[in-house]
């Protein structure tokens, strides 16, 4: 049986929606090694929409020889790369993302000493099947630098739990269980700070049901926090990162000060301008008395 001839479903993976050039093994028991464990992440992320591709990237030592991805609870045989130029890494591409690729991984690398240690979970999420949450900042979204905010993702779906996702990093989302609201709603408050403002802070949430937590809802409107600099909690790094910006609150004291000096002097001009004709007219009038 040839390898798109395999197809598993409920709960199993689609060889169809892997790329070819995988190689598709007996799946054996792999002893835990020695070696240090392999970083594991997703690209473009771990919340994918449903259909859409995705790859998982395996990082382990420039001296790795194969490596190796499973899913917790699969019997799907393991999948292996040969590492990529400097050899450090391989990557696992997903074509389309469904409820049957949705999941727990975890990667290893074999290198002449042996099999590494396991890679750290990483949880792959479908997403596009229920209506999208909201999410708002608490205060608001505008703070200073160092400062902490709260952000409440919510629905009227009735969700068990919210992922929170922060764009442009490959640590896990945030997971909170859901608490219902006095409205009805479903809510879940996530603590975030202290922010600065050498980072961007674009957040995404996501509703889920306990009953099927790794397929969620489409992905909530962006929320991106402005973080404005504070002179007492920007470190030397961040002041000199952007010259221009360090300067401006100086420019706008020197530039508020020359316009109080001005108007200062046309004020001055102006009453002694009145002050002359006042005297003007009050000698006209006397003359003509005479």
């Amino acid at each position: 049986m040839g390898m798109r001839a395999l197809l598993r479903i409920h709960g199993q993976i689609s060889h169809r929606d892997f790329l070819p050039g995988l190689s598709v093994g007996p799946r054996t028991q792999v002893q835990a090694g020695t070696l240090p464990k392999p970083s594991i992440w997703a690209e473009p992320s771990s919340m994918i929409l449903w259909r859409s591709p995705v790859t998982i990237w395996c990082q382990g030592t420039l001296k790795a020889q194969e490596f190796r991805v499973d899913r917790e609870g699969s019997t799907a045989p393991w999948y292996t790369m040969k590492p990529l130029e400097p050899g450090d890494k391989a990557k696992f591409p997903i074509t389309h993302m469904t409820e049957h690729t949705a999941g727990r991984y975890r990667c290893y690398y074999q290198s002449p000493a042996g099999w590494s240690e396991s890679s750290d979970p990483l949880e792959l999420v479908v997403t596009g099947f229920y209506r999208k949450p909201y999410l708002s900042a608490l205060p608001r979204p505008v703070m200073t630098s160092g400062g902490n905010v709260t952000l409440l993702c919510g629905s009227q779906e009735g969700f068990s739990r919210f992922i929170l996702t922060k764009e442009g990093e490959h640590s896990p989302p945030w997971t909170l269980d859901s608490q219902q609201h006095r409205s009805g709603d479903s809510q879940a408050l996530f603590p975030v700070g202290p922010v600065t403002s050498s980072h961007k802070w674009t957040f995404t949430c996501y509703g889920c049901y306990r009953n099927s937590p790794q397929t969620c809802s489409h992905p909530s409107d962006v929320l991106e926090l402005l973080v404005t600099g504070a002179a007492n909690t920007i470190s030397p790094s961040q002041n000199t990162s952007d010259p221009k910006g360090a300067s401006h609150p100086q420019d706008y004291t020197v530039g508020n000060l020359i316009r109080i000096s001005m108007a200062g002097i046309i004020l001055v001009a102006l009453g002694v301008l009145l002050f002359q004709v006042h005297h003007s007219s009050r000698g006209t009038h006397d003359a003509a008395r005479r």
